[in-house]
């Protein structure tokens, strides 16, 4: 593993790394903040989960969470939102190959090579950090912004016990649905295996076993594509413990989800720190 950059923040460390990937077949990047207290002992996990175009970097610089991460004592992770490289297959389209990952295994052609988000995320960069850092892999809360909160949504789900709390930001909401997802999801999957990726299927079958956030803008260009009245249905008739709040006047930049980061953090602290 490379350091690529440690910066002090917050009296804490943002740093960022690259190592090579098996699950991923090249290099990746992402980044992580340790608050001052990882000086002492592993602190709880928040994973950071990007959107379409978006690298590590994106809500590592935009989304303000470091400072209410540090008044909580715990890390975030910035995970890249796909693979990289000259020999990674790509489209024109903004939203499918690279920085389009969709947090899924491909199992397709030209995809599956390399486009294995899914175990990425879930296993190989978890157990990387477990290894490498002062985390307590005990405490893991997920969140998410659009592409990102249909992967935090879909991994805590499919993933029960791993992680104590989960939230979004304007999270691609059912995707079997939507062209934000039928597009991706038939290119990397073909024709099955669809229902292990939309929230609305999944919390409509099983739901999360911890309390759940999602902040929707009310004024987002992209409500017709999310479709967030589909999760907020599954979630009531499920009856979900969680809270869905549409945001008036809040549009899909890093302005709407960096107003509600404080509150975002501090959800999922109190869940990590009562574990």
């Amino acid at each position: 593993m490379e350091t690529v950059a440690e910066n002090r923040a917050f009296g804490g460390v943002q740093g960022v790394y690259r190592h090579g990937s098996e699950a991923c077949g090249c290099d990746m990047t992402f980044g992580l903040f340790l608050p001052e207290e990882a000086r002492d002992g592993p602190v709880p996990v928040l994973w950071y989960l990007s959107g379409l175009t978006c690298t590590h970097e994106n809500a590592m610089t935009k989304a303000g969470a470091q400072g209410w991460a540090a008044e909580q004592g715990i890390a975030l992770v910035f995970p890249d939102t796909s693979p990289r490289g000259e020999d990674v297959a790509d489209d024109e389209a903004y939203d499918l190959g690279k920085g389009a990952g969709f947090y899924v295994n491909a199992t397709q052609e030209p995809w599956a090579k390399h486009f294995r988000m899914w175990d990425y995320v879930a296993e190989e960069l978890p157990a990387l950090i477990g290894a490498e850092f002062a985390v307590d892999m005990e405490r893991q809360g997920i969140t998410g912004h659009s592409m990102g909160g249909h992967g935090a949504l879909t991994l805590a789900m499919s993933l029960p016990g791993r992680f104590a709390s989960v939230s979004a930001f304007a999270p691609i909401a059912h995707p079997s649905q939507s062209d934000w997802g039928r597009k991706q999801l038939g290119a990397y999957l073909g024709e099955s295996g669809w229902e292990a990726h939309d929230s609305t299927l999944l919390m409509r079958e099983r739901g999360f076993d911890g309390p759940v956030l999602v902040d929707q803008g009310g004024d987002d260009q992209f409500l017709e594509l999310l479709k967030p009245e589909a999760l907020a249905e599954a979630m009531a008739a499920r009856r979900q413990e969680g809270i869905f709040r549409m945001q008036k006047g809040y549009d899909h930049s890093y302005f709407f989800v960096s107003s509600f980061m404080e509150e975002h953090v501090g959800f999922h602290a109190e869940a990590l720190w009562a574990k």
